[in-house]
Order: C-alpha cells, then sequence, then structure tokens
C-alpha cells in the first residue's frame, strides 16, 4: 500500500527517551525523570472536583466546535486579568490541547507549498506538523547571545508565516515587550501572518511574559491547560484569533475534530479558579529552577541561557563529546537519568545540547542533579 510523504517526519526523540525510561522502570530500576515537559503534579482538586460533579449529573455528550461558552468567557476574561486585554469571547477557539490548535492554525492560514519560518532550537512538532500538512518548514538558526531567540534582522526572506513562542522550548526564554514588538512589526511589513505560542504563560520567574494580543489582534495566539493549568493528559487547549477568522476555523474544527473533549472543558473551566494551588507549583519550578541554576555547573554542564520561563535548562554538551544522543544514553544507563538530547530542537547543532526539565519535584530534581554530579565525577 502506498506511503504518502507527508508522513515521513521524524521521531519525537523525547518521546523514545521516554520509552527507554519506562523499560529501564520495569526492569527494576529507579529512573529519575528529567526529559517530560510535563508537571508531576495532577490536574488543581477543583478541576477534578467539578468533572466529578459533571459526571454524576448526566451524560457529557458533543459540546459547539468552539467550545463551551462559559470556557470561552472565562478564557476572555483570563485576558483581562493578567494582559489587560479586552477580548471579545467569540474569538476564542477551545481546541483538543495545543496540537489540535497549531493543525487548525497552519491549515486555516496558509496553502501548501507555503514557507513558514521558526526558530532553531524549537519545538520538534511544528516542523512535522508543518511537514504533514505539506508546508515547507524553514528553521532558522537563533544564537545564544540572543538567548535563543529570533531576532528581525535574521528573519528568511519569502516567508507567508512565522512562529514565536516565549516562554520558549527548550530554553525557556522570554521575548521582553519591545523584542516581541520589533518581531511583529516586520512581520506586519512583509505580509508574514505569524502565530505566537504561548503556552507557557504563567510560568516565569521575574519577568513577565507579554502576550502577542498586548501588541496586535492580527495574530494567531495558542496557549494550553497543559503547563501551568497541570493538565497535559487531559489535551484541552484553546486559542485565539482574528474576528474576520473565526468562521473558517470553526467550519475547521467542525470537520477536523468535531469538538474539544467535552469532560476536559468541564474541568479546565473550574481550573480558572485553582490559583492558589497552581502558584503553589510554580513555586516548586521556580525554586527548582534556582537549583538547576546553581547545580548544573557542578554536573558538568556549565553553559547555558539561564531560563526565564517554563521549565528548561538547555546546556551546552560540545566538551562532553558533541553528540547529545549517545549522551542521553549514557546518561540514562549510568546515572538513571532520563534527559532529551538537543537534536529534537535543533537537527544543526542539537548534537551539541542537552535540554533538561525541572518539572518535577524538588526531591526528584535533587536527586537528579545528585546522580548528574556523581556520573560526571565518575566519568
Amino acid at each position: 500500500m502506498h506511503r504518502s510523504n507527508r508522513g515521513d517526519v521524524d521521531p519525537f526523540l523525547v518521546m523514545d527517551v521516554m520509552e527507554r525510561a519506562r523499560a529501564a522502570e520495569a526492569a527494576g530500576r529507579r529512573i529519575v525523570h528529567m526529559e517530560v515537559g510535563q508537571p508531576g503534579t495532577p490536574a488543581p482538586e477543583g478541576a477534578r472536583r467539578a468533572l466529578s460533579d459533571a459526571m454524576a449529573a448526566g451524560p457529557l455528550g458533543y459540546t459547539v466546535a468552539l467550545g463551551l461558552p462559559a470556557l470561552r468567557a472565562r478564557i476572555a476574561r483570563h485576558y483581562a486579568e493578567v494582559h489587560d486585554v479586552d477580548l471579545d469571547p467569540a474569538r476564542v477557539v477551545v481546541t483538543a490541547g495545543a496540537s489540535a490548535a497549531f493543525v487548525l492554525a497552519f491549515t486555516a492560514l496558509f496553502e501548501a507549498g507555503d514557507r513558514v519560518g521558526l526558530g532553531l532550537p524549537g519545538y520538534p512538532s511544528y516542523r512535522h506538523i508543518l511537514k504533514a500538512l505539506s508546508l515547507d518548514a524553514v528553521g532558522f538558526e537563533t544564537q545564544a547571545e540572543e538567548r535563543f531567540q529570533p531576532v528581525p534582522d535574521a528573519l528568511p526572506e519569502g516567508l507567508r508565516g512565522l512562529i514565536l513562542a516565549s516562554p520558549g522550548n527548550p530554553a525557556g526564554t522570554i521575548l521582553d515587550r519591545a523584542s516581541l514588538a520589533g518581531l511583529l512589526d516586520a512581520a506586519a511589513e512583509q505580509g508574514i501572518s505569524v502565530v505566537s505560542d504561548e503556552i507557557y504563560h504563567g510560568l516565569d520567574y521575574g519577568r513577565r511574559a507579554v502576550s502577542a494580543l498586548e501588541i496586535t489582534d492580527d495574530v494567531y495566539v495558542i496557549n494550553s491547560f497543559s503547563k501551568y493549568f497541570s493538565m497535559t493528559g487531559w489535551r484541552i487547549g484553546w486559542m485565539v484569533v482574528p474576528e474576520d477568522h473565526v468562521r473558517q476555523v470553526e467550519r475547521l474544527a467542525q470537520n477536523l475534530f468535531i469538538c474539544p473533549p467535552h469532560a476536559s472543558q468541564v474541568a479546565a473551566l473550574a481550573a480558572f479558579e485553582c490559583r492558589a494551588e497552581l502558584e503553589a507549583n510554580r513555586a516548586v519550578y521556580a525554586a527548582n529552577r534556582q537549583r538547576m541554576i546553581e547545580g548544573l555547573p557542578g554536573a558538568g554542564f556549565p553553559v547555558f541561557a539561564p531560563p526565564d520561563g517554563a521549565f528548561y535548562v538547555y546546556a551546552d554538551v560540545a566538551h562532553l563529546g558533541g553528540d547529545s544522543l549517545a549522551l542521553s544514553a549514557e546518561i540514562l544507563e549510568r546515572a538513571g537519568v532520563a534527559v532529551t538530547p538537543g537534536l529534537d530542537f535543533d537537527p544543526g547543532r542539537g548534537h551539541r545540547t542537552m535540554r533538561f526539565s525541572y518539572a518535577g519535584s524538588e526531591l526528584e530534581i535533587a536527586e537528579g542533579l545528585s546522580r548528574l554530579a556523581g556520573w560526571y565525577a565518575a566519568r
């Protein structure tokens, strides 16, 4: 049977690392997880209770394609509370996780063959989803001195689209207002449609993450309940689109997904009212971040851009042999710590880098750093 070239995408290496770690655990080993980009905490207690009540009250069937009106209104209110943006709830599209939002955004904005730019290192699924949709993912290198964020002068020519991420994955760095505005202005001048990935908003440490909606309405903004709201497996996210794009996105959502998961929408609505619990989680990440900044140099990883947000550190490993894939396998085998090779995020330079997640508990991160230091000392 014929197979489409659109499906010929690279593997998501962190998932392969997770599988090897799972196999090691199944064989009886204790593995410290610093590879996976998900909170170690459950969905907020209030969200779980709301879903339990809703399940007891009756069946949870299809919702309208754009999501529960109450949830869309609450998301709009969130932008007023956090970003001082007056947002019409009609522009909010609830999605089956941020991944579905990317599929909808790329399908609504671009024609087959369009060139869509993304800074490297960057989230690998951007490239893979674009390829699967017959789009041309144009990766361009960002620099450590720019904290691995794009700058206007570095944008490739001939782009129809541009993906921005702040805080970014894997480096965890933030675009300040001036830098974000400069990129949005440059894109507007060149007729480039911008998709702003803001799924790590809420997870910042000293520098507040700026939403593109604070600067312009002519943008697609994507967010998720996976990270700050600690709801990865619930597969629920949202995006905000320009007013004149809503109906097109709605038609796509109706046909591609029917609707987002009803159960997850119920929990997501309640999660907004669980700030105390969510902020306690963020305090753990902040403590873990400081522990990583202080502990990684002694564990053999002294060079990295200090992260402003998310829960990652992206470190240089060139001095350790320059093969991040082999190095991650060595660390898993000898130290019992799962880490992600940089090749996931930068196919050209990623063999010299490694991503460490500090989304776990404080005890787990402390143990991981201790194991890494022991591995490095014995190497």
